[in-house]
């Protein structure tokens, strides 16, 4: 079994993908106005508007509703990311910090107020568990 993706259910599917595109530098794929996909080398990011809820199930997801699970991308220098970042004036949780497991990471917030974190492994047992 591979991990390959994860989706987000949002009411302004041009807003979030536009947000994403500029936070990760990554051009949207688009399939159709309701979806897009941000493709990165090693997972997809997808962005589907509330109306394909009904797809899956009438009220089987809700956008802007999530406060459990973190989007996390690492990155080569999350303290040049955050400098980048600045100027896109994204919703910072928390400037880079280096966490106790040994990632610098940085937490900021999408339009939906779903959390994301910028991380890069900075102690030697952080980059051996990256490399597995």
């Amino acid at each position: 079994m591979n991990f390959v993706s994860i989706r987000m259910i949002t009411d302004d599917v041009a807003r979030l993908v536009a947000f994403y595109e500029a936070v990760t530098t990554v051009p949207a794929k688009w399939s159709t106005p309701d979806f897009a996909e941000i493709v990165t080398q090693s997972c997809t990011l997808a962005v589907a508007a509330t109306r394909t809820v009904a797809l899956f199930g009438s009220d089987s997801a809700r956008p802007a509703a999530n406060r459990s699970v973190i989007t996390e991308f690492r990155v080569t220098d999350v303290d040049a990311e955050y400098r980048r970042l600045t100027s896109l004036d994204c919703e910072f949780v928390q400037t880079p910090t280096t966490m106790p497991w040994g990632n610098r990471s940085l937490l900021l917030r999408d339009p939906d107020g779903n959390l994301i974190n910028f991380f890069t492994p900075v102690t030697p047992d952080a980059v051996q568990r990256q490399e597995r």
